[in-house]
């Protein structure tokens, strides 16, 4: 079977990488998919080609011109998937309207992918936010394409049958639990060490609207919350990012705040190294999604602070809300709670949390193994 994966990638987010790793090592597991049959659209192919092993072709062609640009995309798109038996849209945030090129780029490889005979299926992505007219028509476009719907969470399940998305809309874990760790996870005695992620959140070198008294607020905040953790539970901090560079300079920026030292880590960590930094953490308190299911997958306790719906929805979907708290409701006393409340009983929260991730790894194998049945014999087809 030839395979083609649309999504967010070769963009040195290494949650998308993760998202993609998590992917091919499940198709390969549990579909019997080579990886010299697939090809991945991607925003820097050389790059997927270099970290994945796999083909690869421009998610989009860029030129000068837009009109140039959208016509030459058409092309290089139809050329990748005349040759495809099984487009794969995801996994990732992929349905939504927040960024202006998304929901028309995957609605475009969708429907072009069905007219030149491809099966198309959607894996394990979240929906959301979907606010405009537009936005609505073309997810809908992407579900009218696909045999088979999966999503990652209930909320995304939901808000897909409210735009009117009619077709049956599975669950499924996101893809990057799909990653085996190189190490398990040690249980510890106590809370030591913490490692911390932290989103642009309304920067002007990242945001899509810049709002300067937000940002403000949130890293003034975030600083206040781990100082407080820092003097009063005496843990070592340590700042990471799955965004590289990006994120650290906000890191920076709250570093600047704090009373007290703090580590950062400034390397472009890949899954793998990330799991393995994640299993060396007691707690990690993340705002980036990937770097909270990255931590999960090693049995890496979390505190998920929402940027995001999709981080809500994350903590929901592993019974873990008590553990959660709004990015704009972090306040000088909100992480020192929800470590009180770990400490309460820290190993039946650590077996927990193992439990969680074996659990959700073994749900990885249900998409594949369908793809498998229906679309792709012995996977060689």
């Amino acid at each position: 079977m030839r395979v083609a994966i649309a999504g967010n990638y070769g963009h040195d987010n290494n949650g998308d990488e993760a998202i993609l790793a998590g992917m091919l090592q499940s198709l390969e597991t549990y579909a019997g998919i080579s990886r010299k049959d697939i090809t991945v659209f991607s925003n820097y192919p050389h790059k997927t080609i270099e970290e994945h092993q796999v083909k690869s072709a421009p998610l989009l062609v860029r030129k000068s011109n837009k009109l140039i640009a959208a016509a030459s995309t058409l092309r290089s798109h139809m050329k990748v998937l005349k040759n495809i038996d099984l487009l794969i849209i995801g996994g990732g945030g992929l349905l939504m309207d927040l960024y202006k090129r998304d929901a028309p780029v995957y609605a475009s490889i969708a429907v072009i992918g069905k007219k030149l005979g491809c099966e198309v299926a959607v894996w394990g992505v979240g929906a959301g936010p979907i606010t405009t007219p537009a936005g609505t028509m073309l997810i809908k476009q992407i579900a009218h394409a696909a045999s088979i719907i999966t999503v990652r969470d209930e909320d995304s399940k939901k808000l897909l049958e409210k735009i009117g998305v009619k077709k049956p809309i599975g669950m499924t874990a996101d893809p990057a639990f799909g990653l085996v760790p190189e190490a398990p996870r040690k249980k510890t005695e106590q809370i030591k060490r913490v490692a911390v992620t932290a989103v642009p959140y309304y920067s002007s070198q990242y945001w899509p609207v810049h709002r300067e008294e937000k940002y403000q607020a949130y890293i003034t905040s975030f600083a206040q919350a781990l100082d407080r953790l820092i003097g009063e539970k005496g843990i070592e901090v340590t700042f990471y990012a799955t965004k590289y560079p990006q994120d650290l300079e906000v890191v920076r920026d709250i570093r600047l705040k704090m009373a007290h030292d703090s580590k950062i880590i400034d390397k472009n960590m890949k899954p793998h190294a990330l799991m393995n930094f994640s299993a060396e953490q007691d707690i990690v308190i993340g705002t980036r999604l990937h770097s909270l299911i990255l931590a999960v997958r090693t049995g890496t306790p979390v505190i998920a602070v929402g940027y995001h719906e999709k981080v809500g929805s994350f903590s929901r979907l592993i019974e873990q809300h008590d553990y959660y708290t709004e990015i704009e409701q972090l306040s000088e006393a909100t992480l020192i709670e929800k470590v009180s409340l770990m400490e309460e009983d820290w190993h039946a929260h650590q077996e927990n949390v193992r439990e969680i991730a074996e659990n959700f790894h073994a749900k990885t194998a249900a998409f594949p193994e369908e793809l498998k049945q229906r679309f792709g014999g012995d996977g060689n087809a």
